[in-house]
């Protein structure tokens, strides 16, 4: 060690990095104003990658985030940077534990709706990174990418479809991580309203990377007269996404599918829905229906019909196995509200699942024992207009705190 050289300095790399990860994450983003040596050990990619499997793999950090409304219950006033809380999820596949879900942290959106035309939205979340976007009552698209334990964001760039060079569209989006290149992706599937493309397809898929910052097409195996339901929520699972979408059969009746759409070979292929939720008619299209991740797999939500408010649970037990669809749950029609069905968000790692009843307040449902719990959790409920959000403005998913991100610059968000 110099005599200039501070002892903190003067340690190994190696015992460092095993000492940083025991820390908080606060603590480490702490850790990086004390020398240049410490900040350029935490802010290495290799670090950044050996945190995040650390986090996702210790048993003891297990998170739930929720976007929440932010006057808990009342009208919502669009100028209020929303809510985004973190709990901790004490679980433990204990339906009795009343102390169910504990505070960790809470972030204030750095991007305030600064008009009632101005509304962003979460598409989905992925190793501590929230993808956000802009895509509601405008065609003025942009994407955001956001890491709140570390305050660093970044926005894509222009996409390539917009209203000035394909004419009016509508679209789905998802976002997720590329195991295979090591990147994150934001995926748009555009149908166009105005006209068909040059190659006779009103369908487009294009693909952004984090990597490169920039946009590109997928133009192999795209299904032909096929609609994806808009902005209804997605599932990111063995490295692929999943959204509900349709097409019309021969019979002239709706075809339900899960499209899916692999984030390292980039490919688009398809999952058979239960035979039972196929065949519906033009008057049942608007039914809700959902994807969500079970555990490994994926879950279907899914309301019977207008005339029933009920809620009906699907889960496939084995990934991709289409005969593995089996309901697990019906929420009965006395339990819902004529006027509003209770909307599921999602599961917990227990597989109770969470739902969003008529007045916001958020319950845990236990499948075995039908016994659900108030979480004293509230929601946005029917407070908000939710044919302009389209799946409701409550967001809910597993998270986990990381530091992807910080060694990038944040990018200007304006509006």
């Amino acid at each position: 060690m110099s005599d200039k050289e501070p002892m903190w300095d003067s340690l190994p790399p190696e015992f460092l990095t095993h000492a940083f990860l025991q820390l908080p994450i606060k603590s480490i983003i702490t850790c990086t104003c004390v020398s240049k040596k410490w900040k350029s050990l935490i802010q290495n990619p290799s670090f950044i990658s050996s945190h995040l499997h650390h986090s996702s793999s210790n048993s003891k950090n297990h998170l739930l985030l929720f976007r929440l409304c932010p006057n808990e219950g009342t009208k919502w006033d669009k100028r209020e940077r929303e809510a985004y809380t973190l709990y901790w999820d004490n679980n433990n596949n204990n339906s009795n534990n009343e102390e169910d879900l504990n505070e960790h942290t809470r972030f204030d959106s750095p991007f305030p709706a600064q008009s009632g035309s101005v509304i962003v939205r979460v598409v989905g979340t992925c190793n501590g990174l929230l993808c956000l976007a802009r895509d509601l009552l405008s065609y003025d698209n942009f994407y955001i990418l956001w890491n709140p334990c570390v305050r660093k964001f970044t926005r894509t760039s222009k996409p390539i479809v917009s209203y000035s060079t394909h004419g009016g569209f509508e679209e789905t989006t998802g976002f997720g991580f590329d195991s295979k290149t090591n990147d994150y992706k934001v995926v748009r599937v555009v149908r166009l309203l105005d006209r068909e493309d040059e190659d006779g397809s009103s369908l487009k898929v294009e693909v952004y990377s984090l990597a490169t910052d920039g946009w590109r097409m997928v133009t192999a195996g795209l299904p032909s007269s096929c609609v994806v339901r808009g902005r209804e929520p997605l599932a990111f699972v063995n490295g692929a996404l999943h959204w509900i979408a349709f097409r019309r059969a021969i019979s002239n009746n709706f075809q339900s599918f899960v499209m899916v759409f692999d984030l390292g070979d980039e490919v688009i292929r398809e999952i058979a829905l239960p035979e039972f939720l196929n065949g519906f008619d033009g008057d049942q299209y608007w039914v809700r229906m959902s994807i969500s991740v079970y555990r490994n797999s994926l879950a279907l939500f899914h309301q019977q019909d207008f005339s029933s408010p009920c809620l009906n649970i699907w889960v496939m037990k084995e990934y991709a196995d289409e005969s593995s669809w089996t309901k697990i749950f019906t929420l009965s029609d006395d339990q819902c509200s004529r006027e509003y069905v209770p909307r599921a968000l999602g599961f917990r790692r227990s597989g109770e699942v969470i739902i969003e009843m008529h007045d916001g307040q958020l319950i845990s449902l236990h499948f075995e024992s039908q016994k659900f719990k108030v979480l004293g959790i509230t929601g946005y409920g029917y407070i908000f207009d939710h044919s302009i959000n389209g799946n409701g403005y409550t967001f809910f998913d597993s998270y986990v705190e990381s530091l992807v991100l910080l060694d990038e610059p944040n990018r200007a968000v304006t509006y």
